[in-house]
């Protein structure tokens, strides 16, 4: 079988889409500089990424290509590189439950902008990949476009914490036509949640016992900021989804699991740090003898670069399962770069089973 682009639209052009395209586009200037990215992934080189279309809401985006449209506010995250033209142009979705927060009052919306067809833009591109970074919470309007994109004969590689692997009708979709996915929840690269599940799973392999636990999150992207929505029942954004896909993702694979006090919460959102995102995260727990221990870290990152290099291997991924005709979900793909997979491994074990998919001897 010959080579070809993988054609990649993206949904949501945010501050992960600005620095997933920022740097792909400037690893094939600069090929000596790559980082970042899945050795083991030898099929589909970074090169072969091409960014065909992009669809979002905002109307200073709308019909600007995508090189100049990731970098129009509010997207905050750190310029690496200024693409060129790329005859990408971001054209306009439905809106659906997309701003139903706080970020309704940093985004602009101009009624008289059509949302387009999505089945016939995704075809006429041939794209083969879509990638979904919706805010979290627009649980509709990820169904929707996830549907739209498997009509149009494209993978799907969900960012967000809304069902899409484990969603029924999609699954189902997927498998009979013939076309995988990747979901839900990106983890990110050295992000919080892997830093924390680490850590944790570090308790028992040394036969100590973790008890309590916590995380606190904070930064400045539209993202902190629709997270910490308040809705109508008095919880936040953040509650429908995500607080349990990172708690699962951290406390999943250990024994006592039912027993470890875990809370995990995004606490503020500060607009001066921009994509920057902080955290701490505690650990409590008991060594021989009963003796107590406690691990305190704090770490900083630039939010939009962290999940960026794993959307990119996720992409490649997508491709080499449509070349083989695999439909459905891709279980081992899902396991390791994702918070909220269908099923939750050991690190080192979905790593394993991903690379064995990879060199053909898994079937997903």
């Amino acid at each position: 079988m010959t080579k070809s682009d993988i054609k990649v639209a993206i949904v949501g052009v945010g501050d992960v889409a600005s620095a997933l395209v920022a740097g792909v586009e400037n690893y094939k200037k600069n090929p000596d500089k790559i980082i970042g990215l899945l050795p083991e992934i030898t099929q589909y080189g970074v090169e072969d990424i091409k960014f065909v279309l992009g669809i979002d809401v905002n109307a200073n985006k709308i019909g600007r290509d995508l090189s100049e449209a990731i970098f129009i506010e509010p997207n905050c995250n750190k310029k690496i590189f200024e693409p060129g033209f790329l005859n990408a142009p971001v054209l306009k979705g439905p809106i659906l439950d997309g701003l139903k927060s706080n970020i309704k009052n940093i985004i602009p919306v101009v009624d008289n902008q059509k949302p387009v067809d999505l089945v016939e833009e995704f075809k006429k591109r041939d794209v083969d990949v879509v990638v979904i970074l919706l805010p979290t919470g627009c649980h509709e309007a990820v169904k929707f476009y996830a549907i739209a994109s498997l009509d149009a004969g494209a993978c799907v590689v969900n960012g967000m914490p809304s069902f899409v692997v484990k969603d029924s009708e999609i699954v189902e979709k997927a498998l009979k036509l013939e076309l995988p996915l990747i979901g839900d929840d990106v983890k990110s690269q050295i992000g919080a949640t892997i830093i924390h599940r680490s850590l944790a799973n570090l308790f028992p392999m040394r036969g100590a016992i973790l008890d309590r636990t916590i995380q606190l999150d904070w930064g400045g992207s539209s993202d902190f900021c629709n997270l910490l929505t308040p809705q109508s029942n008095g919880e936040l954004i953040y509650e429908e989804g995500k607080r349990q896909s990172k708690t699962e993702a951290v406390v999943a694979n250990l024994q006592n699991k039912d027993d470890v006090e875990c809370r995990i919460s995004a606490v503020d959102y500060i607009p001066f740090l921009k994509n920057q995102k902080e955290a701490y995260m505690r650990l409590e727990g008991r060594i021989f003898g009963g003796a107590a221990v406690r691990v305190d870290v704090t770490m900083f990152v630039e939010d939009g670069n962290n999940s960026a290099g794993i959307i990119a291997d996720c992409i490649r991924v997508s491709k080499i399962a449509k070349d083989r005709k695999i439909g459905g979900v891709l279980q081992s793909a899902c396991s390791f770069f994702n918070k909220h997979p269908p099923e939750q491994l050991d690190d080192y074990v979905a790593k394993k089973r991903l690379i064995e998919f990879l060199e053909n001897r898994r079937e997903r």
